[in-house]
């Protein structure tokens, strides 16, 4: 299947030490695209003169909107992630080459009409999610425009990096994005500290950025050996390859939506506690993502694998994968927490120096860690059940645990409990929920070979 040494073999050999192969270098590469936008919170958090407050909980008001545009199509690019990786298992050589091919034409599409649309509502959005700091809605809406008018490099670049991660190739993503993310930050500081913009330097930062990387990836994928190689020549939609990826896609996005839709909820009741907790959990929201970049890797190393031992019909070790994968989560993510709750603090006075913010953010970090043994739980689960193609009935189980219960505590707890305490309480219920949820879903449907479509 124009194997490479970048590849790791999925079907065969040790699966801890592949697993590990696999999941670390995307642990990475998730934490590197964190730091898109921890460098933009923190530059601007710090070089932005008496607008720091202001421009840095604009930049904090974007993240629930850039985690749901971009986070939905990560959610479809999974889709991409395991048709190629059954269809290697399969050796349906064929398929592998129509699924790459789909994907790009997809991403590039997509990322323009999303692009449109964002111009659209960018005058109201803010408003809608109840930001009342007048100072702070113009700064917001020229860090969404410009942002969101970047969407059709930043989609192309997570379903670029999808195909890699199909063939087992985790490095050659996050060797891009660390180019890419060198980049990001020299042009965060230039933009801010040289020509003195705000927040649209730290946007037009992030994009550039973003436009390199998923060039990058470009080039390798025509230079590639093998089935996963591009040709322009063959750059169109196959409807039946398309049809299994937005099958297993779509409601994988569709939780990521939903998931940043119940964000919003909660990102527009810590909006109405002013600028200070605003700025405060912007900031503790850009390191809790670090720690959550390494559990999901793992529970996108579980998707992976399943998907390739699936399709060659290693059942036995679909089931190793999903247990291997969820053990050395904790571990890792144990470590991660350890670590960042060590230095909590002082990673937070990078991003803004007030005591006040400080001491908010920390809280916040603690309740958050709190429930992260439910979130690795419920993403290795519901990676697992996706490995097979089944993805409809995860998406609405999260659905239900994470929106509806966050949805509902806002509308009650928090209504008479107006405190960022309470409303970060929301996070372990929610996640608790989810996780007993998709427990059930796993132990009823016990996934088989009856699941996978052959074609």
């Amino acid at each position: 299947m124009g194997k490479t040494s970048k590849n790791i073999s999925m079907t065969e050999g040790s699966l801890w030490i592949n697993i590990l192969k696999f999941a670390l270098p995307l642990a990475l590469t998730g934490i590197l695209q964190q730091l898109f936008n921890a460098a933009d919170t923190a530059i601007v958090g710090n070089f932005t003169g008496d607008m720091c407050s202001a421009a840095q909980a604009a930049v904090g008001a974007n993240s629930p909107l850039v985690s749901i545009s971009v986070n939905l199509f990560i959610g479809v690019a999974l889709g991409t992630n395991v048709v190629i990786a059954n269809s290697i298992g399969r050796q349906d050589k064929e398929s592998v080459s129509k699924a790459v091919h789909t994907s790009i034409v997809f991403a590039v599409l997509a990322g323009v009409i999303m692009a449109i649309l964002a111009q659209l509502v960018a005058g109201s959005v803010f408003e809608l999610m109840k930001v009342e700091d007048k100072e702070v809605i113009p700064l917001a809406t020229v860090y969404f425009r410009i942002y969101m008018g970047g969407l059709p490099v930043i989609i192309l670049y997570n379903f670029e990096a999808a195909i890699f991660r199909g063939t087992g190739n985790t490095k050659t993503p996050l060797i891009a994005l660390a180019i890419s993310g060198v980049i990001n930050v020299l042009l965060n500081l230039f933009f801010v500290c040289c020509l003195h913009m705000t927040v649209e330097g730290v946007a037009i930062a992030t994009v550039v950025s973003n436009a390199v990387s998923s060039v990058i990836l470009f080039i390798c994928l025509m230079k590639q050996e093998g089935v996963v190689k591009v040709d322009p020549k063959k750059l169109r939609i196959d409807g039946r390859i398309f049809r299994k990826i937005m099958s297993i896609g779509v409601p994988a996005g569709l939780q990521s939506t939903v998931f940043g839709v119940a964000n919003i909820i909660i990102q527009s009741a810590i909006n109405s506690l002013g600028t200070i907790v605003m700025a405060a959990s912007a900031a503790a929201f850009n390191i809790e993502m670090f720690a959550y970049s390494v559990l999901n890797s793992f529970s996108q190393a579980c998707t992976t694998f399943v998907g390739q031992n699936y399709g060659a019909g290693k059942i036995d070790r679909c089931k190793k994968a999903m247990l291997l994968s969820y053990i050395e989560g904790v571990i890792a993510m144990a470590s991660a927490i350890v670590i960042i709750l060590i230095f909590g603090k002082e990673i937070l006075h990078i991003f803004n120096k007030d005591p006040q913010v400080i001491e908010t953010g920390y809280t916040r970090l603690l309740v958050i860690f709190s429930a992260y043994i439910f979130t690795l739980s419920y993403e290795v689960m519901s990676g697992y059940l996706r490995g097979f193609g089944i993805s409809l009935v995860t998406s609405i189980l999260t659905m239900i645990g994470i929106c509806f219960t966050r949805i509902t505590w806002i509308a009650t707890v928090f209504q008479t409990h107006k405190s960022l305490g309470y409303i970060m309480a929301a996070y372990p219920v929610s996640l608790s929920t989810t996780a007993l949820l998709i427990l059930i879903a796993l132990l009823i449907l016990r996934p088989s070979k009856k699941y996978l479509k052959q074609t």
